[in-house]
């Protein structure tokens, strides 16, 4: 008999001690579709055992995408489970802008002495991302450099043509329209002559992030990045400039390369949203990868058009920034620095980084440099007025 339970005792410690099969069935839902940036949403994970076994030791967490902050709950969840029982449990994150899809769950399956242990990667059902559109916004009058393209826009030259504002009266030439004809002094004098107004050309802009991993500075650690509020303001930028009837590209400082050529009309804002939104250099990510600024420098001249300018979106966070946008402007591409400050005054080496960064602007304002100089807790336009006040005096 002691032999006999000796041997039952070892079969069930065996048993018992198995890890369990995995047959779990996840669902995910979200509280909301298309939440705007910083809008909670709240996830709910639901688990079901499949198999015809209890689970007695159950551990598992949620696949939350690397740029998605939880702010309430927790993804992690311990519990037993029994054959055919459904178990949920729900964390809340902020929503920040692109597409964020989840990884999927991390399961953990001990038996019940907790010795023995199977793990598994199971994908959820239903809603797997956290999608957040930005809303460009064309309400914002952005100025631009006077360096044009030979398209009729807004920008108002210093070129004799067709118009709206009279800049100069010439001798009739063949074929000059008449309609520009100065019928007045026909009248008086007999003698033909053409009117000339200041054109009004469309200028070429392209809108440079920086998203380079020393631009990802807040100044708390709850606190959107520098890279989030330069999206910002560069979607503020494009839908601005394109719907002023400018050609507007995309293009970031970063190790990913990132590139829209320059263009108009609806279409193109379409593609400047989905590109902001969407590419792997703004997934709100510090970026791993090594990046050289000098040859991001001339890769970007290669590609620029002879008559653009370049509206960059950076906290100036390094005289790296500095370097490349003297280089550019001193190239003969007007450059406009849009600078969202990310720096506080709580501590000795958050003010020396406030002085430095004022000291990289006064540097590009000394070469010619316009530069906005943003609080990201009061509305742009008051920068851009300021600036503006500034750039005229």
């Amino acid at each position: 008999m002691v032999a006999a339970a000796t041997v039952v005792g070892a079969a069930g410690y065996v048993y018992l001690s198995s890890p369990p099969p995995v047959e779990l069935a996840v669902e995910r839902d979200l509280s909301a579709t298309d939440p705007a940036p910083g809008d909670p949403v709240t996830v709910t994970v639901r688990v079901t055992n499949e198999s015809d076994d209890l689970l007695p030791d159950l551990r598992l967490v949620d696949g939350v995408p690397p740029a998605v902050r939880v702010v309430d709950g927790s993804p992690r969840f311990a519990t037993a489970l029994r054959a055919g029982e459904t178990v949920s449990f729900s964390y809340t994150v902020e929503a920040v802008r692109g597409d964020h899809p989840f990884d999927p769950v991390h399961v953990v399956a001990r038996d019940f002495s907790g010795a023995l242990e199977r793990e598994r990667h199971i994908p959820g059902e239903g809603e797997t991302a956290v999608s957040c559109a930005l809303d460009l916004s064309a309400d914002e009058e952005i100025p631009v450099h006077p360096q044009t393209a030979r398209r009729v826009g807004r920008v108002v030259t210093d070129t004799g043509g067709s118009g709206v504002e009279l800049h100069s009266v010439r001798e009739y030439q063949r074929g000059d329209p008449l309609s520009r004809i100065d019928w007045n002094r026909v009248a008086r004098s007999g003698e033909f002559a053409t009117l000339l107004f200041r054109e009004e050309h469309a200028a070429t802009v392209v809108v440079l992030v920086d998203a380079r991993a020393e631009a990802y500075v807040a100044p708390r650690v709850d606190a959107p990045s520098a890279v989030d509020h330069s999206i910002a303001a560069a979607d503020v930028v494009v839908a601005s400039l394109i719907g002023a009837g400018d050609s507007v590209g995309v293009a970031a400082l970063s190790p990913e390369r990132c590139w829209l050529e320059p263009r108009g009309g609806a279409t193109q804002a379409a593609r400047a949203r989905s590109l902001l939104e969407r590419h792997p250099a703004f997934d709100g990510n510090r970026p791993e990868g090594a990046f050289y600024g000098e040859f991001a420098e001339r890769r970007l001249r290669r590609e620029l058009p002879s008559d653009a300018q370049l509206v960059l979106c950076s906290p100036l966070a390094d005289d790296d920034a500095v370097d490349i946008v003297r280089q550019l402007h001193a190239r003969g591409y007007p450059v406009t620095v849009l600078s969202p400050d990310a720096t506080a005054g709580a501590s000795t080496g958050q003010r020396l980084a406030s002085v430095e960064r004022a000291m990289r602007i006064s540097r590009l304002r000394r070469a010619g440099v316009r530069v906005v100089d943003w609080d990201p807790d009061r509305p742009l336009e008051t920068a851009i007025d300021a600036a503006q006040r500034r750039w005229s005096a």
